[in-house]
């Protein structure tokens, strides 16, 4: 009686010099895929960078707008607007001054310093606020400091001042609890409330003023840099879906190394029955008419 051959396990098929030669070339195939899909995100990220770059010389290169002009009061806040440079002239309230906690500047934790400015030209000779209650509030982030008691840096000009600065939206309401005088976010709805309006849907990044605020050299607050959409500039859609390309292109060679493997040892098995159905006297197949 003639002998049956083993079956083989996925294991013992896998350990073959062949599958071994065919596991190395699909891996070295899988590693450029991966390669080339890691070379495509710098793409996007590389872009995305350029993109951002060219966005900010285009706003520098506009120059700053009378912020009635851009963003009138008590209307919406259009994206395309965070970054751009914006004038404004009017007088502080200081009573009213916040400062606004956990917030960065060069990886030191502080605070900013927010204050209102009561609106006297937005670049509309008054006709942005015509129709409403009265002259609008502008929230101003003056700058930054490292600590609450930051003296001379609270100090503000006195009188009207002319301000340039960068547009921001506004920032949904916070829920921390913080002493008085002190806030965890920049929501013009919610400043709304406490300084009156009406107000702008955004806020200002001081750039400068005239007359001039205590410079951050001087213990004045330190300026901020030109605020942008956040993941706004994001990745380059097209190199990331170029990634996930060669990122699947990979994963299929690994794949079908696997299914080799197994459609082997599916074959071996298969075989194995057709010869123990002929020891047992049985067609292994059957045959056509």
């Amino acid at each position: 009686m003639p002998e049956t051959p083993a079956r083989r396990s996925f294991w013992a098929v896998a350990r073959q010099p062949r599958m071994i030669g065919l596991l190395v070339l699909f891996l070295a195939a899988a590693a450029v895929c991966a390669r080339l899909g890691v070379w495509q995100l710098d793409r996007a990220q590389q872009r995305a960078d350029l993109a951002a770059q060219q966005q900010a010389v285009e706003a520098e290169a506009e120059g700053p707008e009378g912020i009635g002009v851009l963003l009138p009061p008590q209307t919406t806040f259009p994206g395309e607007l965070v970054g751009r440079q914006a004038w404004v002239e009017g007088e502080y309230e200081p009573a009213d001054q916040l400062l606004v906690a956990g917030r960065a500047l060069d990886g030191e934790e502080g605070y900013l310093v927010l204050t209102p400015l009561r609106v006297t030209d937005d670049g509309t000779g008054g006709a942005s606020w015509a129709d409403l209650s009265g002259a609008p509030v502008l929230p101003v982030v003056r700058g930054w400091v490292p600590t609450p008691d930051a003296g001379a840096a609270l100090e503000v000009p006195d009188g009207v001042v002319r301000l340039t600065g960068y547009l921001q939206a506004s920032e949904a309401a916070g829920e921390a609890e913080l002493p008085a005088g002190q806030t965890d976010s920049i929501a013009t709805g919610a400043l709304v409330n406490d300084w009156g309006g009406p107000i702008y849907s955004g806020y200002l990044v001081l750039i400068s003023s005239d007359p001039p605020q205590t410079p951050a050299a001087e213990g004045g607050p330190g300026l901020l840099p030109r605020p942008t959409i956040e993941g706004g500039t994001g990745l380059n859609l097209q190199n990331v879906f170029y990634a996930l390309q060669w990122w699947v292109f990979g994963g299929f060679a690994v794949l079908l190394w696997l299914r080799l493997v197994r459609d082997e040892v599916a074959g071996g098995r298969r075989r194995g029955r057709g010869e123990d159905a002929g020891i047992a006297g049985l067609p292994a197949s059957t045959p056509s008419e």
